[in-house]
Parts: structure tokens; C-alpha cells; sequence
């Protein structure tokens, strides 16, 4: 059975979920039913995979961390999983596009697929499907909303940070 717990955020409530092996989410509190499927799952804010989730996720919102070191425990198809690998390259306070990172993981003519694969990442945050944008540059669909994914590129490149509604 996954554990979970919540955190408040300067992004709203995160609920965390982790099995014994690594992190294996983090879900928006108004999370699309279904965009990560997990089993069931029981509070367990001690667990000590949650616990370092929460220290880290604090930290990088406090301005103090700009990765994270943690086991992580992701459940997706292969090519799923080559696409958030792809994502953990894209630097801190840097963004890229969806053709980018289709090329960066070996696979150019993949656009779409990397987008669809982009909004299945279950790692909102940790693995950073917010650095992700449209090829005009423009921002582009995001589970936590647009909103969110401007605060979190805004804060990634050090610019004052506004209250979310």
C-alpha cells in the first residue's frame, strides 16, 4: 500500500504519495481524476521518503534548493519514463520546447507524444514539467494550471513572487 500526506505550498495544498521504493507523486489539490492512477493509499506523514519530500519541496520554495535528491518511484510506459528523465536535464530557471525535448530524448519527430507524455508526469515539481512551453514560447497546458506554472517559472528565475487566488 502507498503512503501520502499533504503540504501547503506557496502553490497551493500538494498531496505527496510515495511507495517503499521512492516519491511516486505529487497531485494538485484540484487534481483531474484519473491523470495519475494509484491504488489505494494511507496517511503516513512519517514516512520517511514523504517526510524528505516535504524538507526538500520547502526548501525549493523557500529559494534553497534548486534539485531535488530523492529515490523517486514514477509508474509510466518506458517511453513515459524517457520523457521525465528528459525533463530532470532541463536546468533550473530555464525552459525548453516540447520539439526540444522530443530531440533531447532521442526521438524528434515525437512532439505530440512527449506532450501527452509531459502531462502524465506524476511528479509535478520534483521532475519539472513546468519548464516546458510551447515553441512560440508561450505557456502551454499544465496540471497545477497556467497560473501555477508562470509562479514557478517566475520563482526559478528569481523574480518576485505574487499570491496565487
Amino acid at each position: 500500500m502507498l503512503s501520502e500526506c499533504t503540504m501547503a505550498s506557496p502553490v497551493g495544498e500538494l498531496t505527496l504519495v510515495a511507495s517503499d521504493q521512492g516519491l511516486r507523486a505529487v497531485l494538485w489539490a484540484a487534481e483531474r481524476a484519473g491523470r495519475v492512477p494509484l491504488p489505494d493509499r494511507r496517511s503516513d506523514p512519517a514516512h520517511a521518503i514523504l517526510a524528505e519530500a516535504v524538507r526538500q519541496l520547502g526548501e525549493y520554495f523557500d529559494g534553497r534548493r534548486r534539485g531535488f535528491d530523492l529515490p523517486l518511484d514514477p509508474v509510466g510506459t518506458d517511453f513515459q519514463k524517457s520523457v521525465w528523465t528528459g525533463l530532470n536535464t532541463i536546468p533550473y530557471g530555464e525552459t525548453r520546447s516540447y520539439a526540444a525535448l522530443a530531440a533531447a530524448i532521442g526521438r524528434p519527430g515525437a512532439s505530440r507524444a512527449v506532450g501527452a507524455a509531459n502531462g502524465r508526469n506524476p511528479l509535478s515539481i520534483v521532475t519539472p514539467c513546468h519548464r516546458v512551453i510551447g515553441a512560440n514560447g508561450t505557456l502551454t497546458g499544465f496540471a497545477g494550471g497556467l497560473a501555477v506554472k508562470q509562479w514557478l517559472l517566475a520563482h526559478e528565475r528569481g523574480e518576485p513572487a505574487w499570491a496565487l487566488a
